[in-house]
């Protein structure tokens, strides 16, 4: 049994998306406020019955209550009940709810044949909707109109020009207060033959909802939090929050799973026979220490006792022997041999506090396997009439980069899904199933994980008042998932580099490393947006920044590409100055495959800018052609590569720099030529093959201060319409008053 897909509706930001799940691990990633926590907390309170009472009215999607109030605001204007409708249905389209569709083969029939829709089904998939919905419709009408008519009463008796608001003054404030009193989640079964549809489908009329839980025996969940702060109401599961020390986790295991006190079988005789051993001679020890001091006091007579006698009787709990701060110890000398008297010992509290989260949180991953397989005195605390394990156990963590630091994160996601399956009943065994779900901001862990089992959460912005920005989940297998020359590149590249692609707001892919020095410094200095959101800054050189595009348009992520023009001769491959009305042509890839798709030189540099633009999404910046005033005469001129285009656009701080050397005086001698045509034609040759560009980009950040350095108009316009696009990408609409000012993620 899988767990293969759950569509989320009205849950937050998430309006409606659908998350496919991995055989054993996915992995949601996206930018900040994409909805990834959304979807993590709609799955933990959906999918774990006790977590349904946390559900509140801040989980309904914010623009759905400007629909919801107007149900509300018709029910008071409307006087007769009988012109009214008053159908569960009519809220399903405004309140959360979640589908579930597991996967089942014809041999675990006898886990769900609650939920097998028709006597026709034989294996496949099966669904659940939990809906949060009304309890009773008519109840909830009765209720709300009469504390509404009563408020609006009390207040129209309040003296003219005084004003007085009472509660409730829309359904939203109303449930606030009595949400649970009139809501619940209720369970319906749905159509296997409608599961692929892509809208999920509407309940038949009249559906009945389920009686009992309806995972009851089909899966385990158990939970790690982030750990978001003292007041987090999300971490209460998991030990988020709790004691993370090993020995505290290893007094509650021991609790659980191996206290001889506890349910005592045949296996804990000699251990408890040796606790009464041990108490029996501390009694006899304790009695005649005590001997003399007892006898004193009874000698008191004190009112009221006749006699009394006192009796000094010891309790050993073994439970007590792990409850001290050197209950765990460290071997420092890491001696493999067996342990001796030379060996030197640390408590746990000496080690550095990464490693003991990564020990705390890989104990609570064999926590919820060993309760999962119900071993040692979990097995006798389970029903003798439940004697079956659920065929699935669901693993959940938000954000374990909360608990660990960046090397850390990447030694657990390497043996998270290890330690859930390390059992003899598990391993490869496929009857008992476990999945592992991980929410992260960590490019780290998204660097080890297999890049098919990432989902990424797509930032859907606003378009219309009283809407809300929305999101679409990007299943990265079908980006990943097969074995051409491209995937391959985009998945070595990405390991090669680094893997914040997934996390940022925007992309700049760049030439070489002189943009990848200077760019940021244009950006610190001169685009303010830019600089508080997170860009990802790739050098990808311009053969090779196409071989993204199919990562790029599937993440749907805006995307800068910084590249040169390079020309080249009509009939050949010679690199050549760029000059208008030459016949020259483009040798770069993105220009001819990607934007703006020609190749023809004159064509490249007739580009309008928005043609430069592909789907409001990617756009190209290359160098064109650019007015320069140089020893008092304006020209117009067209730069060869990104470091004639700076010298160009910084024309008297590079005649400065006569004491320099290296490529940074090859070019400050050009621009000290008698006319701008022997300026360029200089420079060109200085930037031939062997030009040393990074160093002279070093040379730069060492010898000017980067605000001195005007960034190249091209890289300019680029960054102003990256800036302009991350202004409506963060547009965040909804003009009605709710009590929800703070966007959820």
């Amino acid at each position: 049994m899988k767990l293969e897909f759950s569509d989320i509706q009205n849950f937050r930001k998430l309006k409606s998306c659908r998350v496919e799940f991995s055989e054993k691990e996915t992995v949601i990633v996206g930018a900040n406020n994409s909805g990834k926590t959304s979807a993590m907390n709609a799955l933990m309170m959906f999918l774990k019955r006790p977590r349904w009472g946390d559900l509140s009215t801040t989980d309904f999607t914010l623009s759905n209550w400007k629909e919801i109030n107007e149900i509300a605001d018709n029910w008071v204007k409307n006087e007769n009940v009988d012109d009214l409708d008053l159908s569960e249905e009519k809220w399903y389209k405004q309140v959360p709810y979640v589908d579930v569709w597991l996967q089942v083969d014809d041999t675990e029939v006898h886990y769900v044949s609650h939920l097998i829709p028709s006597l026709n089904w034989e294996g496949g998939r099966l669904g659940v909707r939990l809906i949060f919905g009304p309890k009773n419709v008519e109840e909830l009408y009765n209720s709300y109109k009469l504390a509404f008519n009563t408020a609006n009463k009390t207040s129209e008796s309040v003296k003219s020009g005084k004003s007085l608001k009472l509660w409730p003054e829309s359904m939203h404030d109303y449930l606030v207060r009595e949400l649970h009193s009139h809501f619940h989640v209720k369970a319906y079964i749905l159509d296997p033959s409608k599961s692929d549809e892509e809208v999920p489908q509407n309940l038949p009329d009249n559906s009945e909802p389920l009686d009992a839980d309806p995972f009851a025996g089909l899966f385990k969940i158990d939970i790690i939090n982030a750990q978001r702060g003292f007041s987090d109401p999300n971490t209460t599961e998991g030990g988020a929050n709790n004691d993370r020390k090993l020995s505290t986790q290893l007094r509650t295991y021991f609790d659980k799973h191996l206290n001889p006190t506890e349910l005592p079988d045949s296996n804990d005789l000699d251990a408890l026979l040796a606790i009464e051993d041990a108490r029996s001679a501390f009694d006899e020890r304790l009695k005649e220490s005590f001997k003399a001091s007892i006898s004193e006091l009874e000698g008191l007579n004190y009112p009221g006792f006749s006699d009394p006698q006192i009796h000094i009787s010891s309790r050993v709990d073994p439970l007590d022997s792990l409850n001290h701060d050197a209950a765990v110890q460290f071997n420092v000398l890491r001696d493999n041999s067996e342990q001796n008297s030379n060996s030197l010992y640390l408590p746990e509290k000496f080690n550095g506090l990464g490693y003991q989260n990564l020990i705390s949180m890989i104990f609570n991953l064999i926590r919820f396997r060993d309760e999962w397989m119900r071993i040692g005195k979990a097995n006798k605390r389970i029903d003798s009439s439940d004697d079956f394990l659920e065929p699935l156990h669901i693993v959940m963590i938000e954000e374990p980069e909360a608990h660990l630091h960046a090397q850390v994160q990447q030694v657990f996601i390497k043996k998270a899904y290890e330690v859930l399956r390390n059992h003899p009943n598990l391993g490869d065994e496929s009857n008992l199933s476990t999945q592992l779900i991980i929410s992260t901001h960590s490019s780290h862990i998204a660097y080890e994980i297999d890049f098919v089992s990432l989902r990424y959460f797509k930032r859907i912005p606003a378009e219309l008042t009283n809407d809300i920005p929305c999101a679409e989940v990007v299943n990265l297998s079908n980006t990943f998932g097969d074995d051409s020359v491209t995937t391959k590149f985009a998945i070595r590249y990405l390991k090669t580099t680094h893997c914040d692609l997934f996390f940022a707001d925007a992309v700049i892919l760049v030439e070489g490393p002189a943009e990848r020095m200077l760019v940021p410094h244009f950006i610190q200095s001169n685009f303010t947006v830019l600089d508080r959101s997170y860009i990802s800054l790739l050098e990808i050189g311009g053969s090779h920044a196409h071989r993204l595009k199919p990562l790029i348009e599937s993440l749907g992520i805006l995307t800068l590409v910084i590249t040169d023009l390079d020309s080249i001769k009509k009939d050949s491959a010679e690199k050549v100055r760029p000059e208008k009305g030459k016949g020259y042509r483009t040798s770069n890839d993105t220009i001819k495959s990607w934007v703006p798709e020609e190749s023809k030189l004159d064509n490249v540099l007739a580009v309008d800018f928005k043609d430069k633009t592909k789907d409001n999404l990617v756009r190209v910046a290359y160098q064109h052609e650019i007015d320069v005033t140089y020893s008092g005469t304006d020209s117009k001129v067209i730069p060869y590569t990104f470091e004639d285009a700076l010298v160009l656009s910084n024309i008297s701080l590079f005649k400065s720099k006569t004491s320099a050397t290296g490529l940074i005086k090859k070019l400050a001698d050009s621009v000290n030529k008698s006319t701008i045509f022997d300026s360029c034609q200089e420079m060109f040759s200085a930037l031939g093959k062997n030009s040393k560009k990074a160093e002279m980009a070093l040379e730069l950040l060492y010898t000017t201060e980067p605000n001195e350095l005007a960034p190249p108009k091209y890289i300019a316009e680029g960054l102003e319409w990256l800036e302009e696009e991350l202004k409506n990408k963060h547009k965040d609409y909804v003009t009605q008053k709710t009590e929800m000012e703070v966007p959820y993620e």
